[in-house]
């Protein structure tokens, strides 16, 4: 066994592998839910709020797992594999009949942006995106929060928002912090994993408006839901399907491009297209709060 690992940000060593087994063996007819919920418990690994991390846990779990370090017990349940949604789930929405919606964005006002991680619209959130988004729906693994915007009653777009990539060269560079201050505050910077204007609907400049939407609540949502905001938001741009117009619309700032490695891609073997990379500060100060390192 490798003497350290680091899978997600945490550098496991031999003793912490060994404790994952220990709890793994004691535990292995409750399941993978309760194990990483009492590794979690064990070792204080808790959300700014004060929640187990289990879901992360469970992601360090599978890695080790695939790198033959521990052996888990089978998942339960089915319909979903690496948090793509099951047949079942990606069914048309019953009820929903698409109709164009066409002209001024000013004839949509006011739009309603909701944020409906945990309300009844969720579900329609994931089955839009599963439908009409050319990734599909992916369960989030850590922080996130998932937007709809509406007119009326009808709905217009979906942005999901999740946790930063590990590590980028152009943000990277553009926030000048060191390896240990990435480690630190990575959860300041937030990632629009998920940007879908719905095919029929056809509106000049409504994705610019809605990322300046979002750019005015999801700080302090953030804080609500996680106990901790977010200074600096980032997305990726796949190339070769998109120009990036409506982030550049909206003020985010061009850093770079992609290796076309992916973002949990850890062995280097690229595969992935190479997207373009844009930030976006939420306050003049982000930097003071992305490099400030506490003393350990």
């Amino acid at each position: 066994m490798e003497t350290e690992i680091t899978i997600r940000g945490r550098t496991l060593t031999a003793a912490d592998i060994e404790f994952m087994q220990e709890v793994i063996r004691t535990h292995w007819k409750q399941g993978r839910s309760f194990i990483s919920r009492e590794i979690c418990a064990q070792w204080g690994w808790v959300q700014a709020n004060g929640r187990l991390k289990e879901i992360a846990c469970r992601e360090v779990l599978r890695g080790l797992a695939e790198k033959g370090e521990v052996e888990l017990p089978p998942a339960r349940g089915v319909g979903r594999r690496k948090g793509v949604m099951g047949r079942k789930a990606a069914e048309p929405m019953l009820g929903l009949r698409p109709r164009a919606i066409e002209g001024s964005l000013q004839s949509l006002l006011p739009i309603d942006v909701r944020m409906v991680r945990g309300t009844r619209h969720e579900k329609q959130y994931r089955q839009l995106v599963e439908q009409h988004h050319y990734l599909g729906y992916r369960q989030i693994v850590g922080e996130h929060l998932k937007y709809m915007a509406f007119s009326g009653n009808r709905p217009l777009a979906c942005l999901g928002w999740g946790a930063a990539a590990w590590k980028v060269s152009g943000r990277d560079e553009y926030i000048d912090w060191t390896a240990e201050a990435r480690k630190q505050n990575l959860p300041l910077v937030a990632d629009n994993t998920r940007f879908l204007i719905l095919p029929w609907v056809r509106v000049p400049h409504l994705a610019s408006y809605l990322l300046g939407q979002q750019a005015r609540v999801i700080a302090a949502e953030w804080e609500r839901v996680y106990g901790h905001p977010v200074v600096l938001l980032e997305t990726f741009v796949d190339k070769e399907r998109f120009k990036g117009t409506c982030y550049r619309a909206a003020n985010w700032v061009w850093v770079g491009e992609t290796k076309g490695r992916g973002k949990y891609d850890r062995y280097n073997q690229g595969g992935e297209p190479v997207k373009d990379v844009y930030v976006y500060p939420l306050r003049g100060d982000f930097r003071r709060f992305l490099t400030e390192q506490t003393e350990k």
